[in-house]
């Protein structure tokens, strides 16, 4: 065997562990990840998962990275092309909703489960979830400053309000879906975002 074909079938792999465990992880959470469960279901040895990560930490971790990237792909990823500010704003925050909506992930936001497995418990997937979330509420931040700054908001307009609200109208969409199943929820997310980010000259007086 080639030492290219090797790297590539570790790759390969390693590829496949990750994706079995984000869709494990997002239905039984990452400490539902178990080295023995994911050998079982690739019909690989323990020490060959192990092997590709070296500890269950390091798993974990590696699987909100391949997250995020989804996670990325599905939401800013089409948002991107926009233009700044409001516009963006607004096409970041549909795309967000249908992420939810299509479910993505089979447990809904994977992020959302994910910080309220281990927001209570200090380590390095805690700091990785809440990094993950900080970069998040950043990118809206900016995208709702913009809006403020080229008058397409009021003036006053907090961004950090904006971001708060925005963050509060997902996760109950979250909730809503993954708990309750309701078939209106992303109707009425729509309507919350659509009021929220109503340009200044069409709020009523």
């Amino acid at each position: 065997m080639s030492p290219r074909r090797s790297v590539a079938e570790a790759l390969g792999t390693r590829a496949a562990i990750l994706d079995r465990s984000v869709a494990v992880a997002s239905v039984e959470g990452l400490e539902g990840l178990t080295i023995g469960r994911l050998a079982a279901e690739l019909g690989m040895s323990k020490s060959g998962v192990l092997g590709h990560f070296g500890s269950k930490e390091a798993l974990q971790l590696a699987v909100l990275e391949r997250a995020d990237g989804i996670f990325l792909a599905e939401v800013w990823e089409p948002a991107a092309p926009a233009a700044p500010g409001l516009v963006r704003l607004r096409v970041l925050c549909e795309a967000w909703i249908s992420y939810l909506e299509r479910q993505v992930f089979p447990g809904g936001c994977f992020f959302v489960a994910a910080a309220h497995e281990f927001d209570g418990r200090p380590g390095a997937v805690r700091d990785a979830v809440e990094s993950r979330f900080e970069a998040w509420r950043r990118r809206l931040g900016k995208e709702a400053g913009r809006a403020v700054d080229a008058g397409e908001l009021p003036a006053g307009t907090d961004p950090e309000q904006v971001v708060f609200e925005l963050l509060g109208v997902v996760m109950a969409l979250n909730h809503a879906i993954q708990l309750h199943g309701d078939q209106r929820a992303a109707a009425r997310a729509r309507r919350a975002v659509e009021t929220r980010l109503m340009p200044a000259g069409e709020r009523p007086a």
